[in-house]
């Protein structure tokens, strides 16, 4: 054997210890130095636990056993290790100690320390000298595990400040500032009228109770007695009742109003950001989807039609169902992104959405299947043209089979008691002139309603050319506009894309015109004439909610676009100091959507419940009846709901007709006849509305020979036939 040369006689390199460079002299020194040496030879240890499947004696691993033909001045050089390497602190006690060698856990270092304050250590039999190591004190402290307290604190920290909650609570405190005055006394003011919003607080009252107390009865309410599914008679906002179930009473019916008004705004911006992140979106781009979307101008108008407003769930249903099939505007179809779970839930907010009536849900309806019919004619040419098909999966086919199934069964219960109302009552279909009543002009899409901040004033004049203000002052805003023609020309969305967005638009605008498009011959009339259930909607400038939609996500591509091109040019720049001041610049289009969608919307006190509707027994009659009094009057029944004649809807019944005729004498002998044959048992006149009726005249005068009784109560006068 060659014993010459140190370097010679290493140890030969292994899988488990890998080879390592000769000592250098500097090595040499430094062991001489710190005292005896460490032979290390790689993977003798390692080996030798796991044929013993124990630990070593000792916790030193580095004197191990040399090769029996190794010279004294070999394993001297062979042992030489680096001295950063033998000073190694209990950090790092995992680590190699000698480069060739064995590996050291943290329980043999802790071994070590004991045992190198009592001298040389043996292994193997040979007695090793070993130097206590000097430079541990100053390790650091291994990291204490935390406790569960500590964890469930990091896991809400971490939901606290997850994308998705900051999002929704951006929604909740922008839909206060943005609807505001109307949580400011929302148990008295409701916002632009006290008359539609106290027929649709009423609706929500009424689906609540009834749910609790009977609900076979849900279709025959407790207004216009005595007709038959008398709930129908308007959309219903059903989806709500569960808010309806909380509270009793007018004022309880008139804060869960607002809440619901606040809330719904809430889910509509939600609703919007979540598809435009969903289809690849930014953050800034999403967010102006979701205001643009929600506080557009001509929505202002709506203010007093919740069942408009309560759109929500028509974006955030798209969102969930393009999400459960891995699919986006920006990426396109992804398979492995797959979700069913996602399906079920877009599936379930259709449903629910459609639950809240069809003057917005038809169209939705009808939209969905247009784009299963569509997917499904795709999946079908690209299978004919590759020879396969698609990647899909059965467990989202059976997704899409069971919430398809859900949605369409949702609509159908929900149709039949229209159907029902149409049998009993054919004067209340629309006709294609009633449509034409509400078509708006193409100026009505640059005119904004008096309740917009910024154009209501300046839009006076336009207005006044309008003959119907609320259903054609359709102004989604000019700083929409813009974005969106923007959006045309650098996007993140392909250029097929925007193509197909922007045809998107020019359809809807063209259908939310009704008759005023070339009569509507090519848009609007045949739905209306055989598309079922389309006859039903005489307002078709809402249909302006889809072109608003399609508008905010050309915007957001273009948005998107900005805000990544900003970010490249922050990287970019030497010194960064006017990156934040970019990025900063991006919030500008935000702003100025937001500021667009500012209200003037009034909110006016709703007429406090008369004293006699506390404790009248029905069936009941309240006087004077016309189509405004009588949404006060159901709104008033939510204490007991009491059966009472009065109604306020979309169409009038005849027989209510004829009680608001014949009552017109009342209190004669005829009207009380009448009023008896119908059943009513209870009639209460207002003296704050009879001024200019023909009760002024006879509220005070005698009763006795027509069998009645008379008794003031309040300010109202109680009959009691």
């Amino acid at each position: 054997m060659t014993t010459g040369q140190p370097g010679n006689a290493r140890p030969t390199p292994t899988d488990d210890a890998p080879s390592r460079p000769a000592p250098t002299r500097a090595g040499d020194d430094i062991a001489k130095a710190s005292g005896p040496k460490r032979a290390a030879k790689a993977g003798d240890t390692k080996d030798a636990a796991k044929t013993d499947g124990t630990k070593p004696d000792t916790a030193k691993t580095d004197a191990t056993t040399t090769d029996a033909t190794t010279t004294d001045a070999t394993k001297a050089d062979a042992t030489t290790t680096d001295a950063t390497t033998t000073d190694a602190t209990k950090a790092d006690a995992t680590k190699d100690v000698a480069k060739g060698g064995a590996v050291r856990d943290a329980d043999e270092v802790e071994g070590t320390k004991a045992k190198d304050a009592d001298g040389p250590q043996k292994a193997d039999g040979d007695p090793k000298p070993v130097e206590a190591e000097r430079w541990e004190a100053f390790a650091s402290a291994p990291e204490p595990r935390p406790s569960r307290l500590s964890r469930a604190v990091r896991a809400v920290g971490r939901f606290l400040a997850h994308e998705w909650t900051l999002a929704a609570l951006a929604s909740l405190a922008l839909a206060v500032l943005m609807t505001w005055p109307t949580l400011r006394y929302p148990r008295y003011t409701l916002p632009q009228d006290s008359w539609d919003p106290s027929l649709q607080s009423w609706q929500m009252a009424w689906s609540g109770h009834i749910l609790l107390a009977d609900p076979a009865r849900l279709w025959q309410s407790n207004t216009f007695f005595p007709e038959l599914w008398s709930f129908a008679f308007s959309d219903t906002l059903l989806g709500y009742a569960p808010a309806g179930m909380l509270g009793s009473g007018p004022q309880d019916a008139v804060l869960r109003y607002n809440i619901m008004f606040v809330l719904a705004h809430a889910l509509a911006t939600l609703g919007a950001y979540a598809l435009a992140r969903q289809l690849g979106a930014g953050r800034i781009g999403a967010a102006v989807a979701g205001v643009g979307y929600t506080y557009a101008p001509w929505l202002l108008a709506q203010a007093g039609h919740l069942h408009v407003l309560s759109n929500g769930g028509i974006p955030l249903a798209l969102a969930m169902l393009a999400r459960g099939h891995g699919w986006s505007l920006r990426y396109g179809y992804r398979p492995e992104r797959r979700h069913d779970g996602w399906v079920y839930a877009g599936w379930l907010v259709a449903a629910w959405q459609v639950s809240l009536g069809f003057g917005i849900g038809l169209p939705f309806a009808y939209f969905l299947a247009g784009v299963v019919l569509v997917v499904a004619v795709l999946f079908g040419v690209r299978r004919l043209r590759s020879g396969r098909a698609l990647p899909f999966g059965r467990r989202l086919l059976v997704a899409d089979v069971l919430g398809g199934v859900l949605f369409a069964g949702v609509g159908l219960l929900m149709a039949f008691p229209y159907f029902k109302v149409t049998e009993l009552h054919p004067y209340a279909e629309r006709t294609i002139r009633d449509v034409g009543m509400f078509s708006p002009p193409a100026s009505g899409f640059v005119t904004a309603p008096a309740e917009s901040r910024i154009w209501g004033g300046l839009h006076e004049g336009a207005r006044a050319a309008l003959p119907w203000h609320a259903e054609m002052t359709l102004l989604p805003g000019f700083v929409l506009y813009a974005l969106a023609a923007g959006g045309l020309f650098f996007s993140v969305w392909r250029l097929r894309h925007r193509l197909l967005l922007l045809v998107g638009v020019l359809v809807t605008m063209a259908f939310a015109m009704g008759t005023r498009f070339f009569d509507g011959t090519f848009t609007y009339v045949p739905l209306f004439e055989h598309a079922p259930g389309w006859n039903a909607l005489r307002t078709p400038g809402r249909l302006m909610l889809w072109t608003t939609l399609l508008l905010a996500l050309l915007a957001a591509g273009a948005i998107t676009t900005l805000t990544d091109r900003v970010r490249e040019l922050a990287a970019q720049r030497i010194p960064s100091w006017p990156g934040p001041w970019l990025r900063m610049a991006t919030l500008l289009p935000l702003l100025l959507v937001t500021l667009e969608g500012l209200n003037a919307t009034p909110h006016p006190v709703v007429p406090a419940q008369p004293a006699a509707m506390r404790s009248a027994e029905g069936p009941l009659l309240v006087l004077p009846s016309d189509q405004n009094i009588d949404q006060h009057v159901m709104l008033w029944s939510t204490s007991g709901f009491p059966d009472v004649v009065n109604g306020g809807s979309g169409f009038t019944p005849r027989q209510l007709d004829d009680v608001r005729r014949v009552s017109q004498s009342f209190p004669d002998q005829t009207s009380v006849d009448y009023l008896r044959t119908l059943g009513v048992r209870t009639v209460v006149l207002l003296r704050g509305q009879v001024p200019g009726t023909p009760w002024e005249i006879t509220i005070d005068a005698p009763v006795e020979s027509l069998g009645i009784t008379r008794q003031d109560v309040g300010d109202a006068v109680v009959y009691r036939l």
